[in-house]
């Protein structure tokens, strides 16, 4: 009898069909399109999900999924929400990258009140090159947040502001004009700062999908 049940398990894990981002689970994979709109980081990858993340704000939950790829480099996946759905990658970037890509006094000015900020690009670095674009204009200032380990769609997050409420950050955010590109700061509450580079593009751009082992 046990032998029948794990088959029957077997052909249930099978059947399971991905048809949209927000399905994916972990060690789940995601193939990308060869489209030169994508980073060479990104194009035509195959990128497997390894962890779950959820970012709580007061108005809305968002799931992050955590991809990793054969050149080793991590690029973190949310679905953008509005008339329509984009896919939002984002790829972390260093302080050696900010200072390449910003004059600093210019950057600290994202920190300012009300948050007016403008940032030309100067040059790329390695990493960042066709991540980035020439110009951005800020359009989020010190909105506050939590970061929950957890995936929000089958695990319950506290309520907004409270109790086990995550870790609490501020988000900055820029856009360049097409608002296809974009810069993200998250300031955490013990002074730790981190940069990330954000790239909208189309649901199509995942060209295919399977469940992990």
């Amino acid at each position: 009898m046990e032998f029948f049940k794990n088959i029957f398990k077997t052909e249930k894990a099978e059947q399971r069909k991905l048809t949209h981002a927000n399905q994916l689970k972990i060690n789940d994979i995601i193939v990308l399109s060869d489209s030169f709109g994508l980073p060479e980081a990104l194009r035509g990858q195959e990128l497997q999900v390894s962890a779950i993340n959820s970012y709580e704000y007061e108005h809305k939950t968002e799931t992050e999924w955590v991809l990793q790829g054969t050149n080793n480099i991590q690029i973190f996946l949310t679905l953008d929400i509005d008339d329509e759905t984009y896919l939002k990658f984002s790829l972390k970037i260093q302080h050696e990258d900010v200072e390449t890509l910003f004059i600093l006094d210019d950057f600290s000015t994202i920190f300012d009140e009300p948050g007016n900020a403008f940032l030309d690009r100067q040059s790329d670095s390695s990493i960042t090159s066709s991540w980035s674009s020439e110009q951005y204009q800020q359009h989020t200032f010190a909105q506050v947040g939590y970061f929950h380990r957890k995936d929000n769609r089958v695990e319950s997050i506290s309520e907004y502001e409270g109790k086990d409420a995550g870790e609490q950050f501020e988000l900055y955010a820029l856009f360049d004009k097409d608002e296809t590109r974009g810069v993200d700061i998250e300031v955490w509450q013990d002074g730790d700062t981190e940069v990330f580079l954000t790239l909208f593009r189309p649901t199509t751009d995942i060209v295919d999908m399977y469940p992990g082992s």
